[in-house]
């Protein structure tokens, strides 16, 4: 699918509390994914650079030694080998997610 309308995009539940669509190319892969309140992620790191922007709710990431709150048009940017993290709170959080494709 070539355009995705974030208002009306049908989610797949992709782990308990976490719903996503994802897009793969060539070269990227773009998901969209909706993360229920009080959730967490583990801490890790890949090969690859990631990046994305928060549309609705909160979620706070760790990249590196930084953290911070993230909300709505507020942006991440995870580079390659760098340790990161994420953890919703109170908040559900949608975010769009871009990851160049390990090759």
């Amino acid at each position: 699918m070539r355009f995705w309308d974030l208002k009306t995009l049908k989610l797949d539940e992709f782990r308990p509390g976490i719903w996503s669509k994802v897009e793969t190319g060539t070269n990227l892969t773009m998901a969209f994914m909706e993360i229920a309140p009080n959730k967490e992620g583990t801490t890790h790191d890949h090969l690859f650079d990631q990046c994305g922007v928060v549309i609705e709710g909160e979620i706070e990431m760790s990249v590196g030694e930084e953290r911070k709150l993230l909300r709505p048009m507020e942006t991440y940017f995870i580079p390659a080998g760098v340790k990161h993290n994420w953890m919703t709170i109170a908040l559900s959080a949608k975010i769009l997610d871009i990851v160049v494709k390990q090759g």
